[in-house]
């Protein structure tokens, strides 16, 4: 059985062409949502989901209907897969249960896995040679080393509310008692 699936952004926009296509192209039932394709709740797409059974397919008129991005797309397709359900998209011309179709499918997942490699190594080789300049990641310290000192000062001598503290020194409650820890461990070392 073919099953249609149709997606508009906005309610100002028209579902007739999507539906006209996905008629001509012989789907017996067709589900349609009127939201961004960044929801993740579409009942639409759920409702199409749900009435897919093993052997049929889903179809639409174009991929970006079915999902916004490449990783959704491809977690998608895996999902139909799984359940053994085809996937069309009519305008694209690519047809995941035939063998050509599911190739094309698993080259986009090889590419989107090689630019999410790319990605990695990118930002593993930018902050290794940021450290090699110096350079420290993370957030900069609150407080210099002295003023640390004097904020652990001021809290053990009990003169002083945390609160107090946290206020003159200018920082949160949990940064004051890191510091506190910190130079506890520094005087048992």
């Amino acid at each position: 059985m073919l099953i249609g699936y149709a997606r508009v952004s906005t309610d100002d926009q028209n579902l007739a062409l999507q539906r006209d296509a996905l008629e001509q192209a012989g789907c017996q039932q067709i589900h349609e949502d009127k939201f961004s394709g960044a929801k993740a709740e579409r009942p639409g797409l759920a409702a199409a989901l749900s009435h897919a059974r093993e052997g049929d397919t889903l179809v639409v008129w174009r991929l970006d209907r079915l999902s916004r991005s490449l990783k959704d797309l491809i977690e998608m397709v895996s999902l139909l897969e799984s359940r053994d359900i085809g996937l069309k998209s009519l305008h694209e011309s690519i047809d995941t249960s035939s063998s050509s179709g599911k190739l094309i499918f698993h080259i986009f997942g090889a590419l989107a896995e090689f630019e999410r490699n790319l990605i990695r190594e990118r930002t593993k080789a930018g902050l290794a040679a940021a450290r090699a300049r110096g350079k420290k990641g993370g957030r900069p310290k609150s407080l210099s080393s002295e003023k640390q000192a004097l904020a652990v000062k001021l809290y053990d001598e009990k003169n002083h509310t945390v609160k107090q503290i946290c206020q003159l020194m200018g920082i949160s409650k949990p940064t004051l008692y890191k510091y506190i820890d910190a130079a506890r461990a520094q005087s048992k070392a």
